[in-house]
């Protein structure tokens, strides 16, 4: 009869389902999973591997390409150590200090910890780029310090006014050596007032000037 047809299948549905409880989990999971996927991933993938992923990839892309700017820039420029008189020279102007390369070393390992290297390496490119007298290489190295320090989307921006940029776009048309004079000033100046104060009162230098003053005088 078709009534115990009918009981047959459903006791052995029942008994399929007792059979894989792990299965019927499984598939509830999958569904809740799928209607709880978070908005930023539509894959429902677990655990939105695909974004982790993919914010992976985008991070090992801007590390490179750091790491490649940074390729061409010196941990510092090569020069004698310095002696306690040049050391102590440096506390009498900012223009002593910057004319030495052991002292632009030494403002330049202090503007670090400040996370205001930028402000050095962009003076350095300036006065390279004095030195060149070769137009194609003058106007390559413009273009390279307008995208490593006057555009916004650099991580090594420098701090400009609006009539400064302007100076430096219009140069743009037709870079020279003194494209940056205006900027590369005003980088001068603030490096002068705002960060050198603070150098000579750092533990960088106060510990170059006692290294140099316990140091036995050379007969």
């Amino acid at each position: 009869p078709m009534g115990s047809e009918r009981t047959e299948m459903r006791k052995r549905q029942m008994s399929a389902t007792q059979d894989t409880p792990g299965a019927a989990q499984a598939q509830l999971s999958t569904g809740n999973r799928g209607s709880n996927a978070c908005c930023f991933c539509w894959c429902c993938c677990c655990s939105c591997s695909c974004l982790t992923v993919r914010n992976q990839d985008e991070e090992r892309a801007r590390t490179t390409s750091h790491e490649l700017q940074a390729e061409g820039i010196p941990n510092c420029e090569e020069s004698p150590a310095p002696t306690l008189e040049e050391v102590n020279a440096w506390a009498q102007s900012f223009d002593k200090l910057m004319l030495t390369p052991a002292g632009r070393n030494a403002f330049r390992e202090f503007l670090r910890t400040e996370f205001s290297e930028e402000n050095m390496l962009f003076w350095m490119a300036c006065e390279e780029l004095k030195q060149e007298s070769n137009k194609s290489v003058i106007e390559e190295k413009a273009r390279l310090i307008y995208e490593d320090y006057i555009s916004i989307l650099s991580p090594k921006e420098v701090s400009l006014d609006s009539r400064v940029r302007e100076v430096i776009n219009r140069n743009m048309l037709e870079p020279s050596q003194h494209t940056f004079d205006d900027a590369q000033l005003q980088i001068y100046t603030l490096m002068h007032r705002d960060s050198y104060p603070r150098f000579m009162n750092s533990a960088i230098y106060k510990d170059l000037l006692r290294s140099l003053s316990e140091k036995p005088t050379e007969a």
